[in-house]
């Protein structure tokens, strides 16, 4: 199920609906299995779904897909683009849910708000003392984004303004809006960010070339007081060289919103100090969540009006 003000949108205008009465993320083989039913027009669709030539197979009669998400990497869209089929996100309408979510991590992990918690839930504290969870001061850092979208520019807007971080950024060309509403500069290769940064926060959509962009040989690049955040996607980083580089200390700390093997962790993850780990609900706001219903419902709308979805990707 997703918010009401998508799904009420669709029925004023006439849509009829078959929803999951499941209300969870269905298996690759339920979701074949459920759209042989009935020759459906279009199918809105999460980000937990694998959107293949099998699902596609499955429900030929639909020539939409509107996915609940902003990134597209669980649908073949070389495969829709063959068939014919328009693929449609829903970008903008999480963009300040998921920069406020990675300034929380950043500061969580930072200063050890987490670990602070459960020592006092363990009855640990025995009294204040100047050296107690000793955490680090943001300002001044310099904040490395890999990624200047959106949800990029936002972090670094914040975190350039309100705590006077200087920003470097790496993308795959250079941005005049980025920098301008930053202060940033530019850096060449990924490999640039990660030596120079305190604190790198990746922001890129999972791509071919994405994947294990953070890889253990990158890991070692970082200083060994820098802390990575991630509230892309999983895949993006090495999870198991990552757990490696928190437990010897290669790099100070993580803050991790979406992970690799998803929704299993890496073996050792979940036994570290120096990670703060949040079960991918960076963009879990009623405002985010109610806007990319709005947004899914408004694509598919559009497309059977016979207008161009404002979100087609493909």
């Amino acid at each position: 199920k997703i918010p009401d003000v998508g799904i009420s949108s669709l029925r004023e205008k006439g849509f009829e609906l078959d929803i999951s009465p499941k209300d969870r993320p269905l298996t690759k083989r339920k979701l074949v299995k459920a759209l042989r039913k009935k020759p459906y027009d279009g199918v809105l669709c999460l980000l937990t779904d694998t959107i293949d030539g099998e699902v596609f197979d499955a429900v030929p009669s639909a020539k939409i897909f509107a996915n609940y998400a902003v990134g597209t990497n669980n649908i073949n869209l070389e495969e829709a683009k063959k068939r014919g089929i328009t693929i449609t996100n829903t970008p903008g309408a999480l963009t300040e849910a998921v920069a406020e979510h990675t300034l929380a991590l950043m500061f969580a992990v930072v200063k050890r708000v987490v670990e602070g918690d459960i020592f006092l839930r363990k009855g640990k504290y025995k009294g204040w003392g100047p050296e107690l969870l000793l955490g680090e001061e943001l300002q001044g850092k310099t904040l490395g984004i890999l990624g200047a979208g959106r949800i990029g520019g936002r972090v670094a807007e914040v975190a350039s303004k309100g705590l006077e971080m200087p920003v470097i950024y790496y993308d795959i060309k250079k941005s005049e809006e980025f920098e301008k509403a930053t202060g940033a500069t530019f850096r060449a290769t990924p490999e640039e960010v990660l030596k120079e940064a305190d604190v790198v926060s990746i922001h890129v959509p999972l791509l071919p070339t994405t994947m294990h962009l953070i890889n253990a040989e990158r890991l070692r690049l970082m200083k060994k007081t820098a802390y990575l955040i991630n509230t892309s996607r999983g895949p993006v980083i090495d999870e198991k060289a990552l757990v490696e580089a928190l437990r010897t200390g290669a790099i100070r700390g993580a803050g991790l919103d979406v992970f690799e093997f998803e929704p299993k962790l890496a073996k050792g993850l979940a036994k570290l100090q120096n990670v703060v780990m949040t079960p991918h609900t960076a963009s879990a706001t009623k405002s985010a969540r109610d806007g990319m219903a709005k947004l899914a419902a408004e694509n598919l709308i559009a497309f059977f009006e016979g207008r161009v979805p404002p979100n087609a990707v493909s």
